[in-house]
């Protein structure tokens, strides 16, 4: 209540706060503005018996169920953020870039770009995905070439809106804007969800809403653990005037550097292949045809999709952390500075050691990560219920955005409280 005070009093904070509440009104009410020349009687029930659209409709922020012109989410922009971090592992001048902040500017740009034409084709393949399942789910999609461009035109602008929303948003330091939009369409849909959990239960059988809070309750403390813990390394800068003037400090490394990132990355690449393969299962080639469908098949079984949600949180954990987190400009900015590690010599050594200790750490908070994540998969397993699957991804990331927020909010409360002084 104290820092909530804090917070009311401040004019850059209580404005930030209040513009952030604003930027989310205008999102839901986009959100319930349906595209033109769309049916969405049927689009309910294609959600809940696909997971991989369910985990769509998750990541776009619950819009894709009512088929908005905010349909698409921030999907692309994440995508095409992933595309660029891979060129600069890739390519040694983007690498270069992202070390400048004029470069970072024009990879910002140049993703903001990218962003429209991945919106265009993320917005066909739905469409086309939509019109495949209209027969046996009743969803009337019947287009012509002008229907599909005023459809694609909508869902692209809004993703642009949206980007622009969450960057708004970031700029008042009040967390990552992006991330908040997905937050707050999660958060609208939550009592739906919760009702329908509770509905698909009997009155004699509440084991189901028994490992649901079980399984809520461990997510939200595991993600809370993962995202706090760090290892704090000692490091000693030397002052003039004797061994004995050196100034003690810490350096922080975390468990999990990332955050929610990795999760994100995980569900963002998940869904392509089933989503891809859905365009050739009436392909005329026989060979075609029977990859796609065995991919879908595969995607579906719950042990491989389990897997490779694991697989690809954990990967994404290390490879995040590897482009935010530089060893070697850590070393070397330490040396300048005329800091050490006891017992690691400074320079090479350091940056050696850097590195090893941050394996070891995003080691465990990868594993963790990924083992809550695919939590959900076991517990559908369990109980046959598929709202467990799309409930633990979005309970991971509202935790995350939620720790995200309190974390930026109190650096700046603290930072403020130093001007006062």
């Amino acid at each position: 209540m104290n820092a909530f005070l804090r917070i009311v009093r401040t004019p850059e904070l209580r404005n930030g706060l209040l513009f952030m509440i604003l930027c989310v009104t205008v999102f839901r009410i986009a959100a319930h503005i349906p595209v033109p020349g769309i049916d969405t009687s049927g689009l309910e029930a294609l959600l809940a018996g696909n997971q991989f659209l369910g985990l769509l409709n998750v990541f776009s922020g619950g819009t894709l169920k009512s088929f908005s012109i905010v349909a698409l989410g921030v999907g692309p922009y994440i995508t095409s953020s992933i595309i660029f971090q891979l060129l600069g592992m890739i390519f040694p001048s983007v690498e270069e870039m992202q070390k400048e902040e004029q470069g970072r500017q024009k990879i910002n740009r140049w993703t903001r770009i990218a962003t429209v034409p991945l919106a265009f084709l993320q917005g066909y393949s739905i469409i086309k995905l939509l019109q495949q399942s209209s027969a046996s789910l009743g969803v009337h999609m019947t287009f012509t070439t002008l229907d599909y461009l005023v459809t694609m035109i909508s869902m692209m602008a809004g993703t642009i809106f949206l980007m622009w929303l969450g960057e708004l948003i970031s700029e008042r330091k009040m967390g990552n804007g992006l991330s908040i939009m997905i937050f707050s369409g999660i958060i609208a849909s939550m009592p739906g969800f919760v009702a329908k959990t509770f509905a698909a239960t009997t009155s004699f059988d509440y084991t189901n809403i028994l490992l649901f809070v079980g399984m809520t309750i461990v997510t939200i403390v595991g993600v809370v653990v993962v995202s706090e813990a760090q290892r704090n390394i000692p490091v000693q800068y030397a002052r003039g005037g004797g061994s004995g003037s050196n100034v003690s400090s810490v350096l922080p490394l975390r468990v999990n550097m990332g955050g929610m990132i990795p999760i994100l990355f995980a569900l963002s690449l998940i869904v392509l292949p089933p989503l891809i393969a859905q365009f050739f299962v009436n392909a005329r080639t026989e060979m075609i045809r029977s990859l796609a469908t065995h991919t879908i098949a595969l995607f579906g079984n719950n042990l491989f999709y389990g897997v490779a949600y694991f697989t690809l949180v954990f990967s994404f954990t290390f490879f995040y952390a590897s482009v935010i987190f530089k060893p070697d400009q850590i070393a070397e900015n330490l040396q300048k500075q005329g800091g050490f590690i006891p017992g690691v010599r400074p320079g090479e050594q350091t940056a050696k050691y850097l590195q090893w200790v941050t394996n070891r750490l995003l080691f465990l908070g990868a594993f963790f990560l990924g083992a809550i994540a695919v939590l959900p998969v076991i517990m559908q397993d369990l109980t046959g219920s598929q709202n467990l699957v799309v409930g633990g991804s979005s309970v991971i990331i509202v935790v995350s955005v939620i720790v995200d927020m309190v974390k930026q909010i109190e650096a700046q409360l603290t930072m403020r409280s130093y001007d006062q002084k």
